[in-house]
């Protein structure tokens, strides 16, 4: 599991590091089953608190993401895909946050595209 945190954003670290592990698991990188490193591994990695690892993991198991179990360690766990609703409204709130990104960059609407049309080509297909 390959996940960068930048301690100078202003996006919190944990919030970074669930993020990340929902897009990991979003493209088929982290397989259902596939077990997350511990806490303190992770923590260590990353130049974290073991406490802020924690809390990226309780964030991602109550939004059903993975599931904890003693001794077993954290694991992916299969997502059942949302429903017409939320997805709209996952993908207007990606595209209000990538509009933002876009219009602080000073970017174009047609380079804003054509670096969306190349990161979704360069992702594996759908499940």
């Amino acid at each position: 599991m390959i996940v960068e945190v930048d301690v100078a954003s202003a996006v919190p670290p944990y919030e970074q590091l669930r993020s990340q592990i929902v897009d990991l698991v979003a493209v088929g990188s982290l397989p259902v089953g596939a077990r997350l490193p511990a806490i303190r591994q992770l923590a260590g990695d990353l130049g974290l608190a073991p406490g802020t690892v924690a809390r990226a993991y309780r964030e991602l198991e109550h939004e059903g993401v993975v599931v904890s179990r003693v001794r077993h360690g954290t694991t992916v766990v299969a997502q059942a895909r949302p429903s017409r609703r939320e997805a709209g409204e996952r993908l207007a709130e990606a595209a209000r946050a990538y509009a933002v990104a876009v219009r602080s960059l000073a970017s174009s609407r047609d380079e804003a595209i054509a670096a969306l049309d190349r990161e979704l080509g360069a992702l594996p297909p759908s499940p």
